[in-house]
C-alpha cells in the first residue's frame, strides 16, 4: 500500500481526523452537567438541554481513548476520561444493574429501558478505556457487562434484544426498522461481537473467548447467507429471517469486523471457515453496492435506497482496505478505499466552520438538509475509527 494515491490518502485522513474530528468533538464537551451534547441540528444549532444518547456517550468515550492510545496527546486522555466518568457516574444504572438507553441534558434517567445493544457499546468503550489509562475499574465494570448480558439478555439460542430497567423483556422497536419487530437482529449480534473482541483483547480473560467463538457460528449457520453471498438483518426468536433486506454497509462493516476477531483470537482452523464468508460479503458488496465512488445504502424488497449515509461510506473504507489486505491481487478494492475516500473528502465532510460530517447525501453528493450533525445515533464511532484504522493499515 506504498502508491502515491494511498499515501495521499493516508495524509489526509490524518489531517482531517487531527484538525476536523477531534477539535469538533472536543467541543461538544460538557462542562457543566458531564459528558458530551446530545445534538446539533443542520443549521449548526446547539441544544445544550437535548437528551444525552449513552449510545453516543459511550461511542465517544470509545474514540478518544483509541485516539490517545494512537496518537499519545495527553489531552485526548483527558476527554476519554471525561466520557468515562459519565458512563460510571450517570449512565450505569446503580440499582438494576446495565447501562440506560438516554439520559436527560443534566445526567438524571430519561429512557431507562435496557437494550443489549447499548450493554455491548459499554463494554467497548470501557474495554477501550482501559487499555488506553490502565484504570482497572474500568475493566471490572466491562465484565460485569458482559456476566450480564451472558445470564440476562440471551436464551437459549441467542441474544435477546430490549429489556425495561429491571430487566423484563420488551418489544424492540429501538433497533428494528422498515416495518418488521426483530426478536433478534443482526446489528446487535455483530456489535456485542465487536465489544467482546474488545474485552478479550485487553483481558485475555477465556470466558469471553468461549463466547466470541460462539457467535462466529451463529454468523455463520444463522445470519450469514451463502446462497444471497449476503447477511440476514431482522429475525424471529428462532433465527428465521423476517424480511428481505440486503444491507450494504453492515455486509462490509461485518467483513472486517469479523476479521479482526479471526486476528485477537488466532485461531488458524476458525480463520479459514470465517475468511470465506468474509471475503464472499466483501465480493458482493463490491458488485452489487459500490457504483466506482460511493456505496448505496442498503436494497428492501429489492429496492436499493441509494442515499450516501454517513456510516456507510466510512465502512466502506476500512472494508475494501481490508479486503485488499485478504487479497492483495485485488486491486480494484485498494482502488475502491481510495474513490471512498475522495467521495467523503469532497462530499460528506462538512466544509461549514463549526461542522463535521453530513448525516447523508445523494449519490452526486448533495446533502439533505433535514438531517442533524449530532444526535443520539450520529457520533466519532464510524468516522473516527476510519480514520484510525487507515493510519495503522497503511504505513506512514
Amino acid at each position: 500500500m506504498k502508491n502515491a494515491e494511498t499515501k495521499k490518502m493516508r495524509e489526509e485522513i490524518k489531517k482531517h481526523l487531527t484538525e476536523g474530528i477531534i477539535p469538533f468533538w472536543k467541543g461538544m464537551r460538557d462542562d457543566e452537567f458531564g459528558g458530551y451534547y446530545g445534538f446539533l441540528d443542520y443549521d449548526l444549532n446547539l441544544d445544550k438541554k437535548a437528551e444525552k444518547g449513552c449510545i453516543l456517550n459511550s461511542r465517544i468515550t470509545w474514540f478518544f481513548s483509541n485516539a490517545y492510545t494512537l496518537l499519545k496527546d495527553e489531552s485526548l486522555l483527558e476527554e476519554a476520561k471525561h466520557g468515562y466518568d459519565f458512563l460510571k457516574d450517570h449512565c450505569l444504572d446503580k440499582e438494576y444493574g446495565g447501562i440506560y438507553w438516554s439520559l436527560n441534558y443534566d445526567g438524571t434517567p430519561k429512557d431507562t429501558t435496557k437494550h443489549t445493544y447499548n450493554q455491548a457499546f459499554c463494554i467497548y468503550a470501557l474495554s477501550s478505556y482501559y487499555e488506553a489509562s490502565g484504570d482497572a475499574e474500568a475493566l471490572e465494570l466491562a465484565k460485569k457487562l458482559f456476566t450480564l448480558i451472558e445470564t440476562t439478555c440471551m436464551d437459549e439460542v441467542g441474544y435477546l434484544e430490549a429489556f425495561t430497567r429491571d430487566f423484563k423483556p420488551e418489544s424492540n422497536e429501538k433497533l428494528s426498522e422498515n416495518g418488521v419487530l426483530a426478536d433478534k437482529t443482526m446489528n446487535t449480534l455483530l456489535h456485542v461481537f465487536e465489544a467482546y473482541t474488545e474485552l478479550y483483547r485487553v483481558s485475555g480473560d477465556e470466558k469471553v473467548r468461549r463466547r466470541l467463538l460462539w457467535i462466529m457460528n451463529v454468523f455463520a449457520e444463522k445470519v450469514y447467507n451463502p446462497k444471497l453471498h449476503r447477511q440476514e438483518v431482522f429475525f424471529d426468536k428462532h433465527y428465521n429471517t423476517i424480511l428481505n433486506l440486503h444491507s450494504y454497509g453492515h455486509d462490509i462493516e461485518t467483513a472486517w469486523l469479523i476479521d479482526r476477531g479471526c486476528k485477537v483470537l488466532d485461531d488458524p482452523e476458525l480463520t479459514q471457515k470465517m475468511y470465506v464468508i468474509t471475503k464472499d460479503l466483501t465480493a458482493q458488496i463490491y458488485k452489487v453496492a459500490f457504483d466506482g465512488h460511493s456505496l448505496a445504502n442498503e436494497c428492501d424488497r429489492g429496492v436499493v435506497n441509494v442515499h450516501r449515509v454517513w456510516w456507510v461510506q466510512a465502512e466502506t473504507v476500512i472494508g475494501f482496505l481490508n479486503g485488499y489486505e485478504k487479497e492483495p491481487e485485488k486491486k480494484e478494492y485498494l482502488e475502491a478505499a481510495e474513490k471512498e475516500w475522495a467521495f467523503i473528502r469532497d462530499h460528506v465532510i462538512d466544509k461549514r466552520p463549526g461542522s463535521e460530517w453530513f448525516w447523508e447525501v445523494d449519490p452526486e453528493g448533495n446533502p439533505y438538509p433535514d438531517r442533524p450533525i449530532v444526535e443520539p445515533w450520529k457520533c466519532p464511532y464510524h468516522n473516527g475509527r476510519m480514520c484510525m484504522e487507515v493510519l495503522q493499515r497503511i504505513p506512514g
